[in-house]
């Protein structure tokens, strides 16, 4: 008979005890004991509940789509940028744009002075979206649009230009970040009230589920949040509850869970210990299907899908040896391609200190092109199944999500928690005891309180604040302003603060305004006018 053996401790092995960002302790040994029983027999990828990934064959069908994040000042330079990309083999374009327009503020608006030009595209009329993506084709180039306050206003934009081309928007493909509640946790780029905000976002997902089935509305942000102080396990379950209030949004207007489930995508961080966030992605996947399937009544496996862009996390990098972050986002990378993801933003090496530069962006590009063609990752699907240790923390991440999930029931969901602060104010917390951690040396992190040296400081490339470019943006808006019809578009203005009035769907009215270049600091202030703004609530 064979001796039975048992599981040492960390004390029984007379090692230090190690503990994950998620306050989950690691054992020094796993064993198959510690993989407990999912109720999936043989669980196959693209099978339900995906804790394997969503399709069968994943990346060696096709890669994930490389899609980095771009946006310089005007709408020329950022043509210049997308089509450098698209030279240099990405697959996808990921639109940045500046803070006025983020915070739907036309260029020529004082509130806006000195912000024109310096970080992101400034758009203002349809006229810049015909300028950014001159040369680029929707057939072959999908387009995130990262923004979210003003985010119905660009969506319309991108139909009503994808339109002027002749497309048949049945077809048009695309995501708009346009996650509200996550900017209210993080960024802070809202406009609106908590509740008209989802309004909006609801607006659009029933828009794109009637008219445009192949477009996704809503790319949930647990990045931003893990950005801002939430921990792996909070990234995830805010991420799920911000989703289901959107799902519950669209529900209460009619509209089937089949008809827009598969079209929410999810935007998620990569920092920190590798075992944990392939861990939090396969665990998270799972839970997620559960929720699509068990909770709502889903029939199509489609909608049980969480589709995801996962690359590395800002929060990561360091200004301190910035060289070391190419090695970070080289290990970011391969945790997102064993996470199973379908679209891929690497972070740049100077991301802590500037907007990336064409030399750092082309290193985030080849990084993820050695990965695919060199190393060997779109072999075989999920390599990491199987691993004791994987499918332990996979188990034990599902678990801890749907508890973290269940406590922000108990605060009243998602939408009164973010409205009264309570999110926010843990997050804060969170980030402050962790950078606290870093500058004590709790939290240990490499050339900044673990292996550091006295160097010279070496010369910053950054970019510009651009002048021109801005004086340049402001002449164009005026010229746009004169030339056009000034009675339509006070009647277009007229009909969306009515629909806003009734609580109709603005879709419809603000796509008709963008076709007459109305700007989008304009219709946002008809609609200030109806809805108010939000006021962040203060704690002492």
């Amino acid at each position: 008979m064979s001796e039975v053996k048992t599981r040492k401790t960390a004390g029984e092995l007379n090692v230090k005890r190690a503990f994950l960002e998620s306050g989950i302790e690691v054992n020094p040994i796993y064993t198959a004991e510690d993989v407990e029983y999912t109720g999936i027999k043989n669980e196959m990828p693209g099978e339900y509940p995906f804790t394997r990934g969503i399709h069968p064959a994943m990346y060696r069908k096709a890669p994930f789509t490389i899609r980095q994040y771009a946006g310089f000042a005007s709408p020329e330079e950022t043509n210049e940028r997308f089509h450098f990309l698209i030279k240099n083999g990405q697959t996808g374009l990921n639109v940045a744009f500046d803070l006025p327009t983020q915070c739907g503020l036309d260029s020529d608006n004082p509130a806006a002075l000195g912000e024109v030009g310096r970080v992101g595209m400034a758009v203002d009329t349809l006229d810049d979206f015909e300028i950014a993506f001159n040369g680029i084709d929707f057939d072959k180039i999908t387009v995130s649009l990262t923004i979210n306050g003003s985010a119905i206003i660009l969506i319309a934009m991108y139909i009503a230009l994808a339109e002027k081309r002749g497309f048949d928007i049945q077809t048009l493909r695309g995501t708009a970040q346009n996650d509200i509640l996550k900017e209210f946790i993080g960024r802070g780029t809202w406009i609106f009230p908590v509740d008209k905000s989802v309004k909006l976002v609801v607006d659009t997902i029933e828009y794109c589920a009637e008219h445009i089935p192949k477009y996704s509305p809503v790319s949930v942000c647990g990045y931003h949040i893990r950005e801002s102080g939430a921990n792996p396990i909070q990234e995830m379950a805010y991420a799920f509850c911000i989703a289901k209030a959107y799902t519950d949004g669209a529900l209460s207007r009619g509209i089937d869970i089949d008809d827009f489930a598969s079209r929410l995508s999810f935007n998620f961080d990569i920092y920190g210990n590798l075992f944990e966030q392939i861990a939090k992605f396969r665990g998270g996947r799972r839970l997620w299907a559960k929720i699509i399937k068990e909770e709502y009544g889903a029939k199509n496996d489609k909608s049980c899908w969480l589709r995801m862009i996962a690359g590395g996390g800002g929060g990561g990098l360091t200004k301190e040896q910035p060289e070391n972050n190419i090695i970070r986002s080289a290990y970011y990378a391969l945790i997102s391609a064993l996470s199973g993801t379908q679209t891929m933003a690497l972070c740049s090496y100077d991301e802590a200190y500037t907007i990336p530069t064409e030399k750092s962006a082309e290193i985030s590009l080849r990084t993820m092109q050695i990965l695919i063609y060199e190393m060997g990752i779109c072999d075989t699907v999920d390599p990491l199944g199987g691993s004791y240790y994987v499918e332990a923390l996979t188990n034990r991440f599902e678990k801890e999500i749907a508890k973290e999930i269940k406590r922000v029931d108990e605060w009243g969901g998602i939408v009164n928690a973010v409205a009264t602060g309570k999110i926010q104010e843990s997050v804060s917390k969170q980030a402050y005891e962790r950078e606290m951690g870093i500058q004590t040396g709790a939290v240990p992190k490499v050339g900044v309180n673990l292996f550091t040296r006295k160097e010279d400081p070496k010369p910053v490339d950054f970019h510009p604040y651009n002048q021109k470019a801005a004086d340049n943006q402001i002449e164009k808006l005026k010229r746009i302003k004169a030339t056009r019809d000034h009675e339509k578009v006070q009647e277009l203005l007229a009909a969306i603060k009515a629909d806003a009035q009734a609580g109709k769907n603005l879709m419809p009215p603000i796509i008709a305004a963008v076709k007459a270049y109305v700007t989008v600091g304009e219709i946002v202030q008809v609609m200030k006018d109806v809805f108010g703004e939000f006021d962040e609530p203060i704690f002492f």
